[in-house]
């Protein structure tokens, strides 16, 4: 607690009265604002010392599926997740992905801890269970295969995480939207992926830059393939696939003070952040050419951020003064996620 003002404020769905969002030449509605079926997030421009002037702060007003205070917990956030974890047993293309400033919580929120753990953990914990459910109710008519991947986007480079040796991990190619040659594992347990998981964290590229002392320079992609077969000879019965996506940190270099190899990491995750938001841009505005292959990053997501696929954007955002703009940056992004509609309806939430 800095003892600063919060430039956040969250009415919730209670907070429509019934009125415009937007009610002066200083405030700024999104297209969602009014929409009585979304939860409300008010923003405010922290104060600036106009030397006696008229402060004239801007105010937004945003409007999105879920909005979650500093107050709320792993739990509430799992909340909102879980069907679209379920949407993934059930047979579709599944992207859950944290987007946000360096140092905003999203490897908090998609990883977690131990004792408090994150999207990853608990998708995990319910796909076993769902495993479980589905054998034991076909009694013996049906098997549940799970297998996982694990790749880090890393300078525009596809890392595999689980390769045997730095050789086998570096610069995979990408063929039809998928990495070719990288290692993936069938699981048995969700104790199995944890120690898994423990493995590929411990080969993420990490460094420490003025804005985050632990920041990731590159994007990190688990992903999980749920198949269900039938017994009798008859093949798959359905195929779902979860991605959970920790992207990296966009960064204003000045705050980061990235220089050398750091200054090169930030440019190659800029750039790709600044592909993604593209591609979000052409699928609201239902382009005949969506630039998937611009970028590693949307290229291995193109199954599950069009066609049929579910798709839900967390974005983290810092209650600091000094991040004010980067914050504002993320929810214009996830401003623009929230109008994408897919095939199968209005799929992509934020």
């Amino acid at each position: 607690n800095t003892g600063e003002e919060d430039p956040f404020n969250f009415p919730g769905m209670g907070g429509h009265d019934g009125s415009p969002a937007s009610t002066s030449s200083n405030s700024t509605s999104s297209s969602f604002a009014d929409d009585i079926t979304k939860n409300l997030l008010e923003v405010t421009e922290p104060y600036k010392d106009r030397g006696g002037l008229n402060p004239r702060r801007k105010k937004w007003k945003f409007g999105f599926d879920h909005v979650f205070s500093p107050s709320q917990t792993q739990d509430d956030v799992w909340d909102a997740a879980e069907p679209l974890v379920q949407s993934a047993i059930d047979g579709f293309n599944v992207c859950i992905f944290a987007y946000g400033q360096t140092g905003s919580g999203k490897t908090y929120t998609m990883l977690g801890e131990p004792q408090n753990p994150g999207i990853t953990s608990r998708s995990v914990r319910k796909l076993f269970k769902s495993k479980e459910e589905i054998e034991a109710s076909s009694k013996g008519a049906t098997s549940v295969h799970i297998s996982v991947e694990l790749l880090e986007i890393y300078n525009e480079q596809v890392r595999d995480l689980l390769g045997a040796s730095s050789t086998e991990r570096a610069n995979l190619q990408v063929n039809a939207n998928e990495a070719v040659g990288n290692v993936m594992v069938s699981a048995s347990s969700e104790e199995e992926v944890a120690q898994i998981l423990s493995l590929a964290q411990s080969r993420r590229c990490v460094k420490a830059t003025k804005s985050n002392a632990a920041s990731s320079r590159g994007h990190l992609l688990f992903t999980i393939h749920f198949q269900v077969e039938n017994n009798n000879g008859k093949g798959v019965n359905r195929y779902g696939k979860l991605h959970v996506v920790d992207l990296a940190g966009s960064e204003r270099i000045n705050k980061s003070g990235a220089q050398g190899s750091l200054l090169k990491e930030a440019q190659h995750i800029n750039k790709s952040l600044s592909t993604l938001s593209n591609v979000i841009e052409k699928l609201q505005t239902k382009q005949s050419h969506i630039p998937y292959r611009e970028s590693k990053l949307t290229n291995l997501l193109q199954n599950s951020l069009g066609g049929d696929s579910k798709t839900a954007a967390i974005i983290c955002c810092s209650p600091l003064s000094v991040h004010f703009n980067e914050s504002l940056c993320s929810l214009r992004f996830a401003e623009k996620v929230n109008r994408v509609e897919l095939k199968a309806g209005h799929n992509f939430s934020c």
